[in-house]
């Protein structure tokens, strides 16, 4: 009987660890590029050769692949040249006016580039598998028809040979930022798509946001040998090149020296260029070297570079606890691009800010370490699973690191709960589940992707608990990391921690601009009547002081959950009685709670974690 036991709870258990495996049929693309690129810094052109390896996971042959060629963007009519003249809010960095100050007329830079100053990526020759294949450019997207397809579980080849000029510095990737870096090199080489259980993911390159298949990268750069380069992935010739090896002897036969990277399971390759660099470094304590490679512009401007140095190193060691380790050995923060973008071990950051401002970008870009490059969350189609997830950990980061470094009593992400409450009364709010590039207006984007989605992630701890969305988290990175999740895959995750059905939560959180309104609406000595006053029904936590001065914390759980969230330990609530009420129904829109005693004070979610667009009715005190 013993033995049999033993066995079944190790069957048991073996059944419990496959629930969490990845979904049955899962798959994903594979990707190694070996590239050469020969700069010319006069011209601010290079000519660029590279093999690609590509692995045909998906049980489907292929007669067709597809490149992005992110540079051809920024041209004048282009996609991006257009969805700026027509968005009521484009971004200011990207406008230029050319009326007066009495009549402004803002243009699009992209509009008055000059041929020498646009950027482009001519393909001279493609081959598949050592044949010619042909080939087409259309905007941002290269198409190739293959000879013969890829067959399922095939290894194909490509060979291509191009050239490039690296346009004004508009958008994240090119030359002379404001900053005064002379080459920010994002998504400058072809870079291959992403095909998935979804099909091709071929979206132009007109704002935002991007998505491609794991993979290794090898690269090496030749440039004028005075450039200090920060690039992805680890250095391999330290000692040949200026900056990170103070014996290095830099050659000098033709004036340029050749730097040699190497990144393993990435799946975006970025560096940034510039003569007046400087570097810095430090380890975490888990072991991961941080890098700082930026211009030093001032005195201060060095302080806050190191100051920031030191809280990166921390930033990190924060997040493998409670997100799961950096799986990479370094990480480099560049000065560099128009404001802040993640690439596979490395951030291009703007960096002339106070050091509050340097500090938080930085957190930001780092956290998508996680919250995108180690997932390879589909940026396109989730932006608020990237962005919002990512301002998260990052505002979990700047409040541990800044404030109480210990655990968070109330709401750490208010501000970004502060920022939805406006865009939810606003009239702009457009569903979550919308593709990344076609919102109406950057105001609802940005607070879509970036504070709703962080409101999205503290919610779910209400509705399920703080302790099990850790677990989540946790969970999640063990399950999913390297692997192209969607949000449905985390939502999964977080059911099985927490045996609660989430169903109804993200579909109305994500799908649609529904919003939550609670509030108190009768007491008597008998009882207390809460009214849903929207169309969005949630558990609620209700917190009531007596006149006696004793608390009783009443937790209603929704129908729709099929469980309950277990008791959470804020100090607000130590001491206190929690008593589980029965289950709310969303078909009924009053809910009355049976009390025993006179209530002075009443709280709805003290914790300030429930998304109620109206808080002042959510709080009642005896007069």
């Amino acid at each position: 009987m013993k033995r049999q036991f033993t066995f079944l709870t190790l069957f048991v258990l073996a059944l419990s660890q496959f629930s969490f495996a990845q979904r049955k049929g899962y798959w994903q693309q594979k990707v190694d590029y070996k590239m050469s690129v020969d700069v010319d810094e006069k011209t601010y052109r290079y000519d660029g050769n590279m093999t690609l390896k590509y692995t045909n996971n998906s049980g489907q042959s292929l007669s067709k692949v597809y490149f992005h060629l992110y540079f051809n963007a920024f041209q004048p009519g282009s996609m991006m040249d257009y969805r700026l003249a027509h968005l009521p809010d484009p971004s200011r960095n990207m406008m230029t006016n050319i009326g007066t100050k009495e009549k402004p007329k803002l243009v699009s830079r992209i509009s008055l580039l000059k041929p020498e100053q646009i950027g482009y990526q001519k393909i001279k020759s493609l081959k598949y598998n050592g044949v010619t294949a042909d080939f087409k450019v259309d905007g941002t997207i290269l198409e190739v028809a293959l000879p013969t397809p890829i067959a399922a579980g095939q290894e194909a080849s490509f060979d291509l040979v191009w050239e490039a000029q690296v346009p004004e510095q508009i958008r994240r990737s090119g030359r002379n930022s404001a900053d005064g870096v002379e080459f920010s090199m994002t998504q400058w080489y072809p870079k291959m798509a992403h095909f998935d259980e979804f099909g091709w993911h071929l979206d132009e390159y007109v704002a935002r946001e991007f998505i491609a298949p794991f993979g290794n990268f090898d690269v090496t750069i030749r440039m004028q040998k005075d450039y200090i380069i920060g690039a992805s992935g680890i250095l391999q010739n330290p000692k040949a090149v200026k900056g990170y090896d103070q014996t290095a002897k830099v050659p000098s036969t033709d004036n340029k020296a050749t730097w040699h990277f190497k990144a393993e399971n990435i799946h975006d390759f970025a560096w940034a260029a510039d003569k007046n660099f400087v570097i810095d470094s430090a380890k975490t304590k888990g072991g991961i070297t941080i890098y700082t490679i930026f211009i030093p512009s001032s005195k201060k401007n060095k302080e806050n570079w190191t100051q920031a140095l030191g809280l990166a190193t921390e930033f990190f060691d924060f997040c493998a606890d409670r997100f799961g380790p950096y799986p990479w050995p370094n990480y480099t923060i560049v000065q560099g691009g128009d404001g802040g973008m993640e690439y596979g071990t490395i951030t291009l950051v703007t960096g002339n800010r106070n050091i509050q401002s340097l500090v938080g970008v930085i957190f930001h870009e780092a956290a998508h370490s996680w919250y995108q490059h180690l997932f390879g969350i589909n940026e396109t189609v989730d932006e608020w699973f990237d962005e919002g997830f990512t301002s998260y950990v990052q505002d979990l980061g700047m409040h541990y690191l800044f404030h109480k470094r210990g655990s968070v009593e109330t709401n750490p992400v208010i501000d970004a709960y502060r920022g939805y409450y406006k865009l939810a009364l606003s009239g702009k709010e457009e569903p979550m589940s919308l593709l990344a590039d076609y919102y109406n207006t950057n105001y609802a984007y940005t607070n879509q992707a970036y504070n709703k989605g962080s409101v999205l992630a503290e919610q779910l701890g209400y509705i399920i608990g703080k302790e099990n969305l850790q677990k989540t988290f946790l969970k999640f990175y063990d399950v999913w990391k390297f692997k192209h999740p969607t949000p449905n895959d985390f939502k999964r995750v977080a059911e099985e921690v927490s045996g609660i059905n989430l169903k109804w939560y993200f579909n109305l959180f994500v799908n649609t601009t529904r919003k939550i309104d609670y509030a108190i609406t009768n007491v008597t000595d008998s009882g207390i009547t809460v009214e849903n006053k929207s169309d969005f029904a949630m558990p609620l936590d209700i917190l009531v002081e007596y006149t006696d001065g004793s608390k009783e914390l009443f937790y209603i759980p929704l129908r729709e959950m099929r469980g309950e969230k277990p008791a959470e330990s804020y100090k607000l609530y130590e001491g206190v009685k929690r008593t589980v009420l029965e289950d709310a129904f969303w078909t009924n829109p009053t809910y009355t709670i049976p009390l025993g005693k006179t209530a002075a004070k009443i709280w709805i979610d003290p914790t300030q974690r429930l998304a109620d667009v109206e808080s002042s009715d959510n709080y009642y005190e005896r007069k």
